[in-house]
């Protein structure tokens, strides 16, 4: 059989924001960067956290790589578990100020645009194989207000207008969104904070890309939420 044609799966992380000075998103995104599996190499980029500039930068890998997948990763301290977002909605309402000072209240990300985007990983599957290798992971029904979900929805909507437009791609790219839960070295400095080692979250971003490369029609079982 002829070798698979190379092709690109593009991870993103941010840089640190409010008062810490490192992103455990960027750290498993960087370390990710270059690692081969079934014909895919990924590709690392660093995401400024600014509304809009975020959008900007991830439209401008999209461009230079042409990835077939697309995983955006996102601080989520207390959380406990590497989350694998479901649904992105058109919405910004910033309780803090990005990066670049701005605070936008009850803003569409997209105006126009539909008011959510549900992800295209299969993001059960996901959860069913970290948890098969020991690994802290759960399907999260909200990826807040903040930049993360604006770049979650800017991803999403980027890969819907590809889609929708293109005989140019078959099959078209898929993506989606996962938060990381804080490192040691952070948690350190809130009291009671949750946190997974950079080493374990790193090995879940590569069962994630391994799952989502293998699996096209996700898996059909409970990961609803009462609240």
């Amino acid at each position: 059989m002829p070798d698979a044609v190379p092709f690109h799966v593009l991870v993103t992380g941010f840089e640190p924001f409010e008062r810490d000075t490192v992103n455990p998103s960027w750290e498993v995104a960087r370390a990710l960067d270059g690692w081969q599996h079934g014909g895919a190499t990924v590709q690392a980029e660093r995401l400024p956290c600014v509304f809009g500039k975020a959008a900007q930068a991830l439209d401008e890998a999209l461009a230079r790589w042409q990835p077939a997948l697309v995983i955006c990763l996102g601080l989520a301290g207390g959380r406990t578990e590497v989350s694998i977002e479901r649904v992105a909605i058109n919405l910004d309402d910033a309780r803090i100020a990005d990066n670049a000072g701005q605070q936008p209240v009850d803003t569409a990300v997209v105006p126009g645009a539909p008011a959510a985007y549900f992800s295209t990983l299969p993001i059960k599957a996901i959860v069913r194989d970290l948890r098969a290798e020991g690994l802290p992971a759960a399907v999260s029904n909200t990826a807040g207000t903040f930049v993360c979900n604006h770049l979650f929805y800017a991803l999403m909507h980027r890969l819907a207008q590809q889609a929708g437009g293109a005989a140019a791609r078959q099959p078209p790219a898929r993506g989606g969104f996962i938060h990381v839960p804080y490192l040691p070295e952070q948690a350190a400095r809130v009291p009671g904070a949750p946190s997974v080692a950079l080493d374990t979250q790193v090995q879940a971003l590569r069962a994630v890309i391994r799952t989502a490369l293998a699996v096209h029609q996700d898996v059909r079982e409970t990961a609803g939420q009462l609240h």
